[in-house]
């Protein structure tokens, strides 16, 4: 007796358009096909929420999702970075002398606490407190921690000026110092929460450097980036006395419209936070270097108010 032909199947149901190719057979038989790998997910374990973050592999709304899409905890807790940090501009503020004053020639420029100025200069910075942690991953050697690297941090005053540059604290250079990462990739920063400014999501400028002798020479760095400062964290400090401005600043802005962040919402660049304004906050970031890649950032822009990246 002659064998029947079979009809064509798809992870063992029928197409109901067997001529056509499999991403062709319509609504119906694509939903079913969805609800089927759904039930198969449940068995192992897998929310459906996990299915789709992984699909559209893109951040969310909330600070949380998408600090967690950036970074990841081992098993030993120790923070590692998912991917490589995206290039960003240095701004026109970020005296290294790549464009104007350079305080990384400065005796006194690696240090932790850098909400005071120091050298020739005195000052100190006031806003609520926060400790800023970074963590290096060597992207080139498997993830590993870079130690040794060396990191300078930038960021504007609460009232949203940057020392050296901005009227009235051009005679300033606090806000800015630089770490050596430790045998765990870290570096740690003691400062101030910053402003947001017109026309930037809040945010904190650093650059990589192969060594601290190497912090002399911009030329020399194999990474520069900005963290991108939560939501939840900004609104709360801005609500704080001498953060006025920046109130109505962060309510004209969003990471999805930031000139810097927005290509993806910042995805990479938000860290976890920890803290309230009473005590301060902890700002933490994995943050992933490939010495392999040309580092394409570095450039300045226009500063506070008149656009561009800064």
């Amino acid at each position: 007796m002659p064998e029947q032909d079979q009809q064509p199947a798809y992870e063992g149901r029928p197409l109901p358009r067997p001529e056509e190719e499999v991403v062709d057979q319509g609504l119906a038989f694509d939903v079913g096909t969805l609800l089927s790998r759904r039930r198969i997910l449940q068995v192992f374990g897998i929310g459906a929420a996990t299915v789709g973050l992984a699909a559209c592999g893109g951040g969310s709304s909330s600070s949380a999702s998408s600090s967690s899409s950036a970074a990841s905890s081992s098993s030993s807790g120790t923070t590692t970075a998912s991917g490589e940090i995206p290039d960003e501009t240095a701004g026109p503020y970020p005296g290294d002398g790549s464009n104007g004053p350079d305080v990384l020639t400065l005796s006194g420029i690696v240090r932790s606490d850098i909400r005071s100025s120091f050298g020739d200069m005195s000052g100190t910075a006031e806003g609520v407190p926060m400790t800023l942690e970074l963590t290096i991953r060597d992207l080139a050697n498997g993830g590993v921690p870079f130690a040794g690297v060396a990191v300078y941090v930038w960021h504007c005053t609460r009232e949203g000026g940057y020392s050296l540059y901005s009227s009235g604290i051009e005679d300033q250079n606090y806000l800015r110092g630089v770490q050596v990462a430790d045998a765990t990739g870290k570096v740690t920063f003691t400062s101030i929460f910053p402003a947001c400014y017109d026309g930037r999501w809040p945010h904190i400028h650093f650059e990589v450097y192969p060594d601290r002798t190497s912090i002399t020479d911009a030329a020399r760095t194999i990474a520069t980036s900005q963290v991108a400062l939560p939501q939840d964290a900004c609104q709360a400090v801005y609500a704080q006395d001498g953060y006025e401005a920046s109130v109505s600043n962060l309510s004209r802005v969003s990471l999805a419209t930031d000139n810097v962040f927005g290509d993806d919402g910042g995805v990479r660049q938000l860290p976890t936070v920890t803290g309230d304004v009473r005590n301060g906050y902890t700002i933490s970031l994995a943050v992933g270097v490939d010495t392999t890649t040309t580092p394409t950032a570095g450039g300045f822009g226009s500063g506070p108010g008149g656009g561009g990246n800064r």
